[in-house]
């Protein structure tokens, strides 16, 4: 039996996307992996609670009151103490560090409430919806040294209503977020990918370039 893929969940709120991804894993659908620790960067999060109630690892690494490359060296060091191999960004309300990404180089992903490299940053759906589009969605992308602008392994769409607010379109996008998320996990987990420049591209498609 192959060993699985070991995972670390990087969390600031409720952890929605950890939930997700942890139900995957025991739903069998990410039959690889398994998750070796969750850290949140707030003692108080909801999604580091979830996280004990479900007896896995888990541990609160504060940020308050503390410089950037002290917090992100601690961090790097318990992942690593951990041994793991892909780590997962769900709601992790920070910046990482240069030194953090290049620790765990292709190994970092993140998921956007948007189709990047449209409304990057905070409050995606709002901007979505001030900009009067008519589709947006959710981006599952590796991480680099810039903000939501990593190689795209996947994204969803999801339609914009006329009648939408903030919260109905979040709500829906984070639906097809919990969907997008495990899928774009085990196609990495599965190896067979090349990165082009920014392109992410599976082997197939890799050999032609």
């Amino acid at each position: 039996m192959n060993e699985r893929n070991r995972l670390g969940i990087l969390l600031s709120g409720r952890g929605s996307n950890f939930l997700a991804i942890a139900d995957a894993i025991a739903s069998g659908r990410l039959p690889d992996a398994e998750i070796a620790v969750v850290i949140s960067n707030k003692a108080d999060a909801p999604g580091l609670a979830a996280a004990r109630e479900r007896g896995l690892n888990s541990l609160a690494i504060e940020a308050r009151g503390r410089k950037r490359a002290e917090h992100d060296a601690e961090i790097i060091a318990c992942l690593q103490e951990y041994r793991v191999d892909l780590v997962c960004l769900a709601g992790y309300m920070r910046l990482l560090s240069a030194e953090f990404v290049a620790a765990f180089s292709q190994r970092i992903l993140n998921i956007h409430p948007s189709l990047l490299p449209a409304f990057p940053g905070l409050d995606a759906q709002q901007q979505a919806l001030e900009y009067g589009v008519k589709v947006t969605g959710c981006t599952v992308h590796f991480v680099d040294e810039q903000l939501d602008h990593g190689a795209i392994i996947l994204q969803k769409i999801v339609p914009v209503l006329d009648g939408d607010n903030g919260d109905d379109l979040a709500a829906r996008i984070l639906e097809q977020e919990h969907i997008a998320y495990a899928e774009a996990i085990k196609r990495v987990l599965s190896g067979n990918y090349r990165i082009v420049g920014r392109r992410y591209l599976p082997s197939a498609q890799a050999n032609l370039g």
